[in-house]
């Protein structure tokens, strides 16, 4: 019997992440001591109280059937997170909903609205679930460049107009993975009003919200005046708080958008498991300190990668958000090439910049989920290689 993927699966490539887990998988077991800045998965534990409240529950009888979605109590924590750090306001009860992580929402949200052949505005550089999302629903993703002369922002005044007038949607990160950069309330001004003249939905996701560095603080989507009329942003509990394998997050803002995704997850979805919602609920209120705490961590290793970095000749521009360095690479190299011969010589283990878009050849994302000892070790190893290694 001969079974074929659907058409939409098979526009999917095997990415590059594959490649570097095998490639990793392969040196760890001949033994090579590999520093891993890859994947951005938060190497430090939330709060004690997060896990004292997940096993408090996790020890209830009742705490095991089907929550059929978000407590009551999440949604009025959501509400009081974005009224208290964003200065927004929402109804809990029609522009707020729960997901099982932002990525599970932005795979969904396409096929909730996204018929074949539908166009959907896409960053370049971009995290590759805005682009996945698309092709699984049928849908075609159009590139908006994201170019350091223009502090990676997309020029929407250099969207052709019909294909401004096609397109469906318009996805937004900023906070943005990988390049880094964030969004003044102007852009997002303008972004409203791009999205009213088009009649396209603006989707921002906002996960890095609070990795924002150098006293400054990233600007809500939702915030811009009548934003709500044309737009939903995502947010995550997974690089805020350290929560990424509870697999939390929630949508923000279009009642109308809200409502089709809470009826296609309601035939898909059971609800996330109530010692979890209890757990996040606690944080959002409560977390104000632990954010406080995570950005100085970050803004610490930043410091410590970049001036060491820069130490051997390496100069990088300290990134202002997230936990990401965004390394424009030496002349000569590839990304791909630099990312693997980098991991076979030295195993410090990086993504090549064109694992998320064409715009990203010339770059490497380099991940600060490492004490700052282990980033100095990485980045002494790094101008080794540097120093020693010839360009093919």
């Amino acid at each position: 019997m001969k079974i074929t993927a659907s058409n939409h699966i098979q526009r999917l490539r095997r990415g590059v992440f594959h490649d570097l887990l095998d490639k990793k998988r392969g040196l760890a077991a001949q033994g090579h001591a590999l520093i891993d800045l890859s994947v951005g998965s938060p190497d430090q534990p939330p709060p004690d109280f997060v896990k004292e409240i997940i096993q408090h529950y996790s020890a209830r009888d009742d705490a095991y059937g089907y929550t059929m979605g978000a407590l009551p109590s999440f949604n009025q924590a959501v509400a009081t997170f974005y009224r208290e750090r964003h200065g927004v306001s929402l109804n809990l009860d029609t522009e707020v909903l729960q997901l099982i992580g932002s990525q599970d929402g932005l795979a969904h949200l396409a096929t909730a609205l996204i018929n074949p052949g539908d166009i959907v505005l896409v960053p370049d550089p971009g995290y590759p679930i805005f682009e996945v999302g698309v092709h699984i629903a049928g849908g075609e993703p159009y590139a908006m460049p994201l170019r350091k002369e223009n502090g990676f922002l997309p020029r929407l005044d250099e969207i052709p107009t019909e294909i401004a007038d096609r397109a469906k949607m318009m996805v937004l990160n900023y906070p943005a993975n990988p390049v880094t950069a964030t969004a003044d309330q102007t852009f997002l001004e303008e972004a409203v009003r791009f999205a009213r003249r088009h009649n396209i939905l603006l989707v921002q996701d906002f996960t890095y919200s609070e990795l924002v560095f150098d006293g400054k603080q990233a600007v809500s989507l939702l915030s811009v005046p009548g934003a709500k009329e044309v737009a939903v942003e995502f947010n995550s509990l997974s690089k805020t708080f350290n929560m990424a394998g509870c697999r939390i997050g929630y949508m923000a803002g279009n009642a109308h958008v809200i409502k089709i995704m809470a009826t296609m997850m309601s035939h898909t979805q059971y609800g996330i498991f109530l010692p979890i919602q209890k757990a996040a609920e606690k944080i959002l209120i409560d977390g104000s300190s632990f954010i406080a705490q995570q950005r100085a961590r970050y803004q610490s290793r930043r410091d410590a990668l970049v001036t060491a970095l820069a130490d051997a000749g390496w100069n990088i521009t300290k990134p202002p958000a997230t936990m990401y360095v965004w390394a424009p690479l030496p002349p000569g190299w590839s990304s791909v090439d630099f990312t693997f011969r980098l991991m076979e010589q030295t195993g410090v283990i990086v993504t090549p910049g064109n694992a998320f878009g064409r715009e990203g050849e010339g770059y490497v994302r380099i991940t600060l989920v490492q004490t700052e000892e282990t980033l100095r070790e990485a980045a002494k190893r790094i101008c080794t290689f540097l120093k020693t290694a010839h360009i093919r």
